[in-house]
């Protein structure tokens, strides 16, 4: 244990700076180091950490009740290319006019494409009416 004079004065011979590491320890355990040289190695360590992390977008696709096959195919192919990315998904089925007195169509759509795409993503959303349209979000099953 060396007293704060003699070690303010060892710091200043070294041309470096005293840093207190931990305060709250009974006696405050203090650091000869360069600061900012300190400082800058922590900002380029929270920069690459930052440049790591994946931002995972929702990619939304509508639908309509009356999709015909082949446009339904299209939609679930474009589906899966997000889920494989690693991306959330959101599908929307689209009521308009007379459609709404027909919602069993929509929620059969959805209940099928979640069947379709079970070896590419698990619902994270169960289908769920809001307003005119049912809701369902996708996300990307875990590796």
């Amino acid at each position: 244990m060396i007293s704060i004079h003699e070690a303010r004065r060892i710091s200043e011979e070294a041309g470096l700076d005293l840093v207190e590491v931990s305060p709250e320890a009974k006696p405050p355990v203090c650091r000869i180091m360069d600061y900012g040289k300190y400082k800058f190695q922590m900002s380029k360590r929270k920069a690459a950490a930052k440049k790591k992390q994946k931002q995972i977008q929702i990619k939304e696709v509508k639908l309509r009740p009356a999709t015909e096959e082949a446009d339904y195919q299209v939609k679930l192919r474009s589906i899966m290319k997000f889920l494989e990315n690693g991306d959330k998904s959101k599908v929307t089925v689209r009521f308009r006019g007379r459609e709404m007195s027909h919602p069993e169509l929509g929620m059969q759509l959805l209940e099928r494409m979640q069947k379709d795409l079970t070896e590419y993503g698990m619902v994270e959303q169960h289908p769920k009416f809001e307003g005119r349209q049912i809701v369902m979000i996708l996300g990307p099953k875990k590796k």
